[in-house]
């Protein structure tokens, strides 16, 4: 198995890139379609749990387009093979203050239709004294 082929990491990269700037300008239609449409699609979030496609779906339509600009740092993400990945990344929101920091971990697949979401964790811890 190669581990982050140049090509494969690109790949994925693009498709990371493309959902953050989905999740912080609310594009929906981008974010849903990100996520593979299946009931083994998991999604845990800072205060919800959500599992298959329909539930992640239903989240983010009604999910509040405020507040939602961040910064991103140490985003890590390495491939395994050809058709699985995983990106990681820490993130800050001006509303959480300098005391929390964000965490972000996605496991994409390459599906027939291209890269997808198959799980994703969300949560928010205090930030940890250097």
């Amino acid at each position: 198995m190669i581990i982050n082929d140049p090509a494969v990491h690109a790949e994925v990269s693009a498709a990371f890139a493309a959902y953050e700037k989905a999740l912080t300008t609310n594009d929906v239609a981008t974010l849903d379609a990100l996520f593979w449409n299946s009931e083994h699609t998991i999604r845990y979030g800072i205060g919800e749990n959500l599992y298959g496609y329909g539930e992640i779906a239903a989240f983010r339509s009604a999910r509040s387009p405020v507040g939602l600009e961040r910064r991103i740092e140490r985003t890590v993400i390495t491939t395994y093979g050809q058709d699985m990945a995983t990106a990681s990344t820490l993130f800050h929101r001006e509303a959480m203050g300098p005391e929390k920091i964000g965490r972000q971990m996605q496991t994409w697949a390459r599906m027939p239709e291209g890269w997808r979401v198959v799980a994703a964790h969300v949560s928010i811890i205090p930030t940890p004294k250097a």
